[in-house]
């Protein structure tokens, strides 16, 4: 394989992976996604099915400007009995007047037999008539069901293909449609198919319902096909689509395909994956390959160790190269060299303090030995390593707080259960006792140190609680339970914006969620460059 060969990107985010179960992309939605699509280079955008939907209609109608992407519409073969020029769903992908067109046809004999209920003529000739009416745009067919039609009949499928190429396809995209087919079917299949339509013609496009959608994808490009289509995050419906996220990175950087202008800004796909997440309103996966929060995450004080001589001796490839960073985690299992590397990550200056550093390590064990988890809570080992270091301002002290909940009617009759917050603290030389009620204890608890700390610390104003969770840790008595609290806090630190996650533990929840809450504080507080009030 020439390390110049090309590999056609082609994503179908905006068509397959907007049938995902709880998706549902608005037009504007698909306008943005598509311009980051092209930005990042991306061959293909298939924009959805003109005439299926207001929504795609009205995409379709206002395209965004694409400088690198053919913007493709989809749709599906004509119907039988009519012409291509009288089929009402095939005019309207016509009427789309994108660059290239995609259309779906049936391969497997028993879909034609069964699903449409035509004859298999009739279909080939219903194959063969609409790739000629797309002309003289560009020509996809996607090839539905092919790998498991040519399994029950390949001379039939192979047919289907061979007529969409003398009708002028460019492009033959060979379909797992029920995602069933394994990675060593998939090759076999395409080496048979590449021996009698040309590789540079052949695309390849596979479903995750065995989990082997990447592996299909990397199997049937071993084989010949040239094209790969997927989504962003592996989008798609049932269990997904192959996930271009993961794809780009190994055909460019492991295979050492070209993927043309996005081979070059594979530093950005960490972003780009973001950006899906941030219109889903999903959280990132962070077992994702190449761009999630673990896939560079070093934990073992072994691995970090070896990290800290070579990185090469855990790490793959250089998380750089796809917009990643490496996170050195401290836990009850880290070492010296944990602590000392996440220190060194995080800006602060250890290395003359060699007794603080093994009274630091010496906490977290003790710490998580008590339930903490510093490796899913940064900022409260941020806060916890500065203040062992002694580079904590005495921003506030504590002097007494208090909660109390009451099940009550309120003006409008209702029974409901209200929380009132008590705190006492000292800021500077002045004491502040506040009052404050919320929806519960933990947003009371905010609010009364908002009352308290804002006035001294305006920055505090723009921090907001995003996340609030609870696990029991001990449960060998319920009433004596050790419950262990994760908040997780977002604001602008310093004009970026950013998301920061704290831990509290104590027999008391309240008192866990009050810690927890204070180390938010403090970490913003800190990363802010605040000085202490006096």
């Amino acid at each position: 394989m020439s390390a110049k060969e090309r590999i056609t990107i082609f994503d179908t985010t905006l068509r397959d992976g907007a049938q995902t179960q709880g998706v549902d992309f608005s037009a504007q939605d698909k306008a943005v996604i598509a311009r980051a699509l092209d930005a990042f280079g991306i061959d293909y955008i298939e924009g959805g099915w003109p005439g299926a939907n207001p929504t795609d209609d009205q995409f379709f109608d206002a395209p965004p400007a694409l400088s690198t992407s053919r913007f493709t519409a989809f749709g599906m073969t004509k119907k039988a009995g009519i012409s291509a020029a009288n089929d009402p769903s095939l005019s309207a992908v016509l009427n789309a007047n994108t660059p290239a067109v995609c259309l779906v046809g049936k391969t497997w004999d028993f879909h034609v037999d069964v699903a449409l209920g035509i004859t298999r003529d009739e279909n080939l000739g219903n194959i063969r008539d609409s790739i000629k009416a797309i002309a003289p745009r560009e020509a996809l067919l996607d090839a539905e069901h092919f790998f498991d039609g040519y399994k029950a009949n390949p001379a039939y499928a192979m047919e289907c293909l061979k007529v969409a190429e003398d009708a002028g396809a460019r492009w033959i995209v060979l379909c797992d449609t029920n995602g069933g087919t394994l990675p060593h079917e998939i090759e076999a299949i395409v080496g048979a198919v590449a021996a009698v339509i040309p590789p540079e013609k052949l695309g390849i496009h596979t479903h995750d319902d065995t989990g082997n959608a990447v592996a299909n994808s990397i199997a049937a490009i071993r084989a010949g096909c040239r094209m790969v289509q997927g989504t962003l995050n592996g989008l798609g419906e049932r269990c997904g689509n192959a996930n271009l996220i993961t794809l780009m990175p190994i055909l460019a950087l492991k295979m050492g395909y070209d993927i043309g202008k996005a081979g070059g800004n594979l530093h950005k796909l960490k972003k780009l994956s973001s950006m899906l997440d941030e219109i889903l309103n999903r959280s990132p996966v962070d077992s994702a390959p190449f761009i999630g929060g673990r896939a560079f995450a070093h934990k073992g004080g072994l691995h970090v160790s070896a990290i800290a001589k070579d990185p090469t001796s855990y790490e793959h490839i250089n998380p750089d190269l796809v917009g990643n960073a490496r996170n050195i985690l401290v836990s009850d299992q880290a070492g010296r060299s944990n602590v000392m590397a996440r220190l060194a990550d995080l800006g602060i200056d250890a290395i003359a303090d060699k007794d603080g550093v093994t009274r630091l390590t010496t906490l977290i064990k003790d710490r998580e030995a008590d339930g903490y988890a510093y490796d899913g809570a940064e900022a409260s080992f941020e806060v916890l390593a500065n203040r062992e270091l002694g580079h904590v301002p005495n921003f506030f002290e504590v002097i007494r707080f208090s909660v109390k909940d009451e099940r009550r009617y309120n003006a409008k009759g209702l029974l409901v259960t209200a929380s009132e917050a008590t705190v006492k603290i000292r800021i500077g030389k002045t004491e502040h006792h506040t009052v404050a009620e919320g929806n519960g204890p933990v947003n009371a608890i905010d609010l009364a140190l908002r009352k308290a700390l804002e006035e001294a610390y305006p920055v505090l104003k723009d921090m907001s609680l995003m996340d609030y969770r609870v696990r029991i840790l001990k449960q060998q008595d319920a009433s004596a339970a050790m419950p262990r609290v994760k908040i997780e806090s977002a604001g602008h630190v310093n004009g970026e914006y950013r998301v920061w996650s704290t831990i509290g533990v104590s027999t008391n929840i309240i008192e866990a969620s009050f810690n927890a809450l204070g180390d938010s504080f403090v970490w913003l507080l800190l990363k802010t460059g605040q000085k202490a009030a006096t």
